[in-house]
């Protein structure tokens, strides 16, 4: 197998044993079990009268990418069609994934109509405004 790490050992002794063993857990063969191919890395972060999420999305086209809130949850979901023209038995390596996407979040109590979403060099970014609750929207109850 081709080794196509950056930091290749040369000159020392064990390099091919190294060679041997760095091959064998970068082989795909233990893909499924090193990262999750079906899923995008995404940050939420509690600004006070707001969420904002920030989902990594890149290669993506936003067209490709649909944001809808539904009970409760939102939904992100991405799709990738593969632009390779070149069979899968040529690969050394494969590291790029198509197919379709998604991601899930309970997300209560947000605005839902006032939701803004922006995508700028593969990063989709959400920007999620609470529903406050005031005082006034408080009802006491007389206890008798």
């Amino acid at each position: 197998m081709t080794s196509l790490s950056p930091f290749k050992r040369r000159g020392r002794m064990g390099s091919d044993l190294w060679d041997v063993f760095s091959d064998f857990y970068n082989d795909s063969f233990f893909a499924p079990f090193k990262i999750d191919t079906h899923h995008f890395r995404t940050d939420i972060k509690d600004a006070g009268d707001q969420y904002l999420i920030e989902a990594e999305l890149p290669g993506f086209e936003k067209e490709d990418i649909h944001v809808e809130y539904q009970n409760n949850y939102l939904i992100i979901t991405a799709k990738r069609e593969s632009d390779m023209k070149v069979e899968k038995e040529n690969f050394i390596r494969q590291e790029r994934f198509f197919g379709n996407f998604a991601r899930r979040f309970y997300v209560e109590d947000i605005n839902e109509d006032a939701i803004d979403a922006t995508f700028n060099n593969g990063i989709l970014t959400l920007k999620c405004p609470k529903i406050l609750i005031t005082n006034s929207d408080k009802k006491l109850i007389e206890i008798h």
